[in-house]
């Protein structure tokens, strides 16, 4: 064993033979590897063990994700749009960022630009890269 790694549990070992992590290849195993995520997630009282176990299969759908799911990008109003569906929030939820309900609509609908200002404020708001507000 190398120095300085600690030694698996028994409970971790299990987890390991039971649904040994390997590269997801395919839908099948994207799924399969989802199911064992959330039954161990269903669990409830995750161990240190399990949330070492749950980064790596992370790792694994992550990693297949962005191989073979890419997702669209998307920018300006229509990012501006799913944050808000994503994030369960309404127009009026911006109306510090934006000055008034009012703005945030026409914003919403087209029929104005974001300042660099509220972009600014946007990205700090919703943790992005400011770029992605500009279409």
């Amino acid at each position: 064993m190398t120095s300085g790694l600690k030694s698996p549990s028994n409970y971790y070992i299990k987890l390991i033979t039971t649904f040994p992590p390997r590269p997801i290849t395919n839908e099948q195993e994207l799924i399969a590897t989802q199911n064992q995520i959330n039954s161990i997630l269903d669990q409830g009282n995750i161990t240190q063990d399990d949330r070492d176990y749950l980064r790596v299969l992370g790792t694994l759908v992550y990693d297949y994700e962005q191989q073979y799911e890419k997702m669209p990008t998307l920018k300006g109003v229509a990012l501006l749009q799913a944050l808000l569906e994503e994030s369960e929030l309404q127009p009026k939820d911006l109306v510090a960022i934006l000055e008034s309900e009012s703005i945030v609509l026409d914003v919403l609908n087209g029929n104005q630009q974001l300042t660099e200002k509220q972009i600014q404020d946007l990205a700090v708001f919703f943790k992005i890269d400011p770029s992605y507000f500009v279409e």
